[in-house]
């Protein structure tokens, strides 16, 4: 067998195992405050929340606030009546209260008693709710991805720091405790020199289907929806979610998924400095629908000492790779780390982490009672960064040309990376031929190999891809340019 075939082979049986590992281990029960500190926050401790969004991630911020003590729900926000009602009737019965229910975010912005909002909306949405959120005198929680490009995303950083307001990130990774001691490991140097890391997620989808024309849902007010992006009309037949697929309004699943596991790589790595060469192959293939984003997408970032090769599947998988949605492998020295577990470098498990897991909602409500940044278990700028390497890989895609396999390969001869990158790239090729994707017809695109500095949050040398760092704004929903 092929070094680098049997080196891909060692590290898909590492996770398949550490997958099995960490579902047979006894997790801790997500901390939440002690009867003590319970019992100590009366109602005028209590803090006044908001949940803006109101689909299925934002049910799941209404169930585990329900869980954290000195809360009240007291808005839930949509432009989808039926979904606000939905949600509010829910919350009722969780809390003995009910929220009031609005279409309109502003309504709760206008509201001086809300301490804080959870935001859950499309991705388009995130930044602007953020920054009016915190412009109004409240603390923010922001789902991943955090923004829907660069620009926006360091102007809710900026924001944060300006007003001193409390900014989390959805990545709850940051708050498991296995996770967390899988990092320290890596970073107290017991793993070895650690420079390389593959972040996966695969998560099949089917056709949404469409192109066609619909009707927007009668319950949904679409200017409120569409907020920042164009009102373009509706070419795919299901409104809700997915609007993952489409370039105005998601990010794919780069951003809505593989962000987890990339949050992880980078967090391990060490890497602050985003500066990095970046390049992206792939496509949508399977089936032919209305969506945009890339069904299938490998983006290798270089930067320098160290680099991460991220893999995005979307059609069938084999079995054992299925049980892993969102996963990680770190390679050192001495080792390698595969999600929470710890393989010798013949691949043989020797133990999996451990560690008290803390609730991420209640994470982000401690830091907003404390008022320290630092009790934060994800900062925005933790996020934005992690965001950031999303949105290069797909700006690589966007720009890309469609080539054969033959020319793929020959262009990724040039890169540094070329054996890790050739064997994703191999992998990728295997796991499309079982898929029956007749490449030869449907060809893959390759983006073009760019170059970031972090430091100015722009290419170098690269015009076109610096006008996908910041989009267009519809009137009145812009996010400003300066503060």
């Amino acid at each position: 067998m092929h070094h680098s075939t049997r080196r891909r082979f060692l590290e898909d049986s590492m996770l398949a195992t550490a997958s099995a590992a960490l579902a047979a281990q006894q997790l801790a029960r997500p901390q939440l405050a002690t009867a003590q500190e319970s019992a100590s926050q009366g109602a005028s401790d209590m803090l006044r929340v908001a949940i803006l969004g109101c689909g299925i991630r934002g049910k799941q911020h209404a169930h585990d606030l329900g869980e954290v003590p000195g809360c009240e729900i007291v808005y839930v926000c949509d432009p989808d009546i039926d979904r606000v009602h939905e949600l509010a009737s829910e919350v009722e019965k969780q809390q003995g209260t009910a929220p009031q229910a609005v279409r309109d975010m502003r309504r709760v912005f206008d509201d001086k008693s809300v301490d804080a909002v959870f935001i859950a909306t499309p991705d388009h949405w995130h930044a602007l709710a953020a920054i009016w959120a915190m412009e109004s005198g409240k603390d923010a929680y922001v789902e991943k991805p955090v923004s829907h490009d660069i620009a926006e995303g360091r102007r809710i950083v900026e924001t944060a720091r300006k007003l001193d307001r409390i900014c989390q990130t959805g990545t709850q990774n940051r708050s498991n405790g296995a996770y967390a001691a899988a990092v320290k490991y890596i970073q107290d140097g017991k793993l070895g020199e650690v420079t390389n890391a593959r972040s996966i997620a695969y998560d099949q989808r089917n056709s949404i289907g469409g192109p066609g024309k619909y009707d927007v849902p009668a319950s949904v007010d679409y200017n409120l929806f569409s907020g920042p992006a164009p009102m373009s009309p509706l070419t795919r037949p299901h409104f809700h979610y997915d609007w993952h697929w489409f370039w105005e309004t998601g990010t794919g699943n780069l951003g809505n998924i593989n962000i987890h596991s990339l949050d992880v790589c980078r967090w391990g790595l060490g890497i602050s400095d985003i500066s990095c060469d970046v390049i992206c192959f792939g496509g949508r293939f399977g089936y032919s629908d209305a969506g945009q984003t890339p069904n299938t997408q490998v983006v290798a970032f270089d930067f320098g000492d160290k680099k991460i090769i991220s893999e995005t599947r979307g059609l069938k998988t084999p079995k054992y790779l299925s049980d892993y949605k969102c996963d990680w492998i770190f390679e050192g020295t001495n080792g390698f780390i595969a999600n929470a577990s710890l393989f010798d470098l013949d691949g043989k498990l020797v133990s999996t982490f451990s560690g008290d897991t803390e609730n991420h909602f209640g994470n982000f409500l401690k830091a907003v009672r404390s008022r320290r940044r630092e009790d934060l278990n994800a900062d925005i700028l933790e996020g934005h960064r992690s965001t950031s390497l999303c949105h290069l890989g797909n700006i690589s895609y966007r720009l890309g040309q469609r080539v054969s396999p033959d020319e793929l390969r020959e262009e990724l001869g040039k890169l540094r990376d070329v054996e890790r990158v050739s064997k994703t790239f191999d992998s990728t090729l295997e796991h499309l031929r079982e898929n029956k994707v007749d490449l030869d017809k449907t060809r893959l695109s390759l983006g073009p190999l760019l170059q970031f500095d972090s430091d100015r949050e722009a290419f170098i040398n690269h015009v076109e891809a610096d006008t996908l760092l910041k989009r267009e704004y519809r009137q009145p929903f812009v996010v400003p340019d300066t503060l």
